[in-house]
């Protein structure tokens, strides 16, 4: 038998097997949109919004209260508390019903109308980094406008016109400029990393599962039969269904996430689409060699589902990699989904030239020639009952 007839045979095969057994759908395809659509949905705002805080107010006069409204007014925070005391807000805090306090001192007003120096204090919770970091910035932001608010006004009054004012208030202007999120869109990075997550999860664990069945249920030697013992026709015959529907998701991914959820596209389309078909054909791959290693499913869908996890954690995204130890940057390279990430920052967000990003193609591809080294140990294991019906 020929490589081409045993391919289709296999082929036909498995799409029988997808449509009797539901749960090769349902992991393949029906869970992966779920989670899309979970991620959308969750980081459709982008940035988080309202946050409740609480504050102090121990002075109550109207500058304090016109303070308290400029915090309130800003995108993060949200005052929906007015507290008594200290142990009020504290105790706010620790059952997680606001994440930071704003105390507000006595004689406030007074200390500015007498040119004193008054400090109002932020008690920010820090377990949230993001959202620590956005209220800082946006409670620092109002306390430093209305404080510059008030010089001015100051100035103004002792003969100096608006623009003296400024000027002597702040004769150092400093311009800043965020390049490539100037919005500090949490939705612009998060979502091209969870969603391929996603991808990569269910790319890894579909392989595992559909070829780890075959030896649990003791149905290998069928299938290597079908493929007429070749083993490079039982292998693309079985996975070419999942790596369509998986190139299909990874097309739709990208759709959702650049034509409508929003996310800047300065780079090549094209390369992106090449990469996401290779991100998908790599992880296939490890699937593969999971599996023709451990020669069990659960343990291999276990391996699978922890190596996944920690692709995420060391893909540099959140903590860069340049940041990390010499041994630990090392370790970030076994996973193909550190260099999808340097493509897509490279191509979706810096825009930079489609030579940059070709490196991390190379890198990727690597991956796909994984097989080449388990393809001996598939077939010993697929055609030998000895490893068959393990759990």
């Amino acid at each position: 038998m020929g490589f081409f007839k045993g391919f289709i045979q296999v082929f036909r095969r498995e799409l029988c097997r997808i449509r009797e057994f539901p749960v090769y759908m349902t992991l393949s395809l029906i869970l992966p949109v779920i989670s899309f659509a979970y991620f959308a949905i969750l980081l459709a705002d982008g940035i988080p919004r309202n946050i409740p805080i609480a504050v102090l107010d121990l002075d109550g006069t109207p500058l304090s209260r016109q303070l308290t409204r400029m915090i309130d007014a800003t995108a993060t925070c949200d005052v929906a508390y007015q507290l008594t005391d200290m142990d009020e807000g504290e105790k706010m805090m620790r059952e997680g019903r606001i994440d930071a306090i704003v105390r507000i001192p006595a004689r406030f007003e007074a200390d500015i109308f007498s040119n004193h120096q008054t400090d109002v204090v932020a008690y920010l919770n820090g377990l949230n980094i993001s959202a620590n970091g956005l209220m800082n910035r946006d409670i620092q932001t109002a306390v430093t406008t209305f404080s510059s608010g008030v010089q001015i006004q100051m100035l103004e009054k002792k003969g100096l016109s608006p623009l003296q004012a400024y000027s002597q208030m702040m004769p150092v202007a400093f311009d800043r400029h965020i390049l490539f999120n100037p919005y500090t869109n949490y939705a612009y990075y998060l979502l091209p990393s969870f969603l391929p997550m996603m991808l990569m999860i269910f790319s890894l664990l579909t392989t595992v599962f559909a070829i780890g069945t075959e030896l649990k249920y003791g149905t290998a030697g069928e299938w290597f039969a079908r493929a007429g013992g070749s083993s490079w026709a039982a292998l693309l015959g079985k996975l070419m269904p999942y790596t369509l529907i998986m190139i299909l998701l990874s097309l739709g991914m990208n759709t959702m996430m650049y034509k409508y959820l929003g996310v800047p596209l300065n780079g090549s389309p094209l390369l992106l689409v090449i990469a996401g078909i290779l991100f998908v054909l790599a992880y296939e791959s490890i699937g593969v060699l999971m599996i023709s290693v451990f020669s069990n499913l659960r343990l291999s869908l276990s391996i699978g589902g922890g190596y996944s996890v920690l692709a995420f954690t060391f893909s540099g995204l959140t903590f860069p990699m340049i940041a990390m130890d010499g041994f630990v940057r090392i370790f970030c390279y076994i996973f193909p989904f550190t260099f999808y990430t340097e493509i897509f920052i490279d191509q979706a967000m810096r825009g930079a030239p489609v030579h940059y990003s070709l490196p991390y193609l190379g890198y990727l591809s690597l991956f796909i020639l994984l097989p080449l080294l388990c393809l001996p140990r598939l077939k010993k294991i697929s055609t030998n009952e000895l490893y068959w019906r393990r759990m």
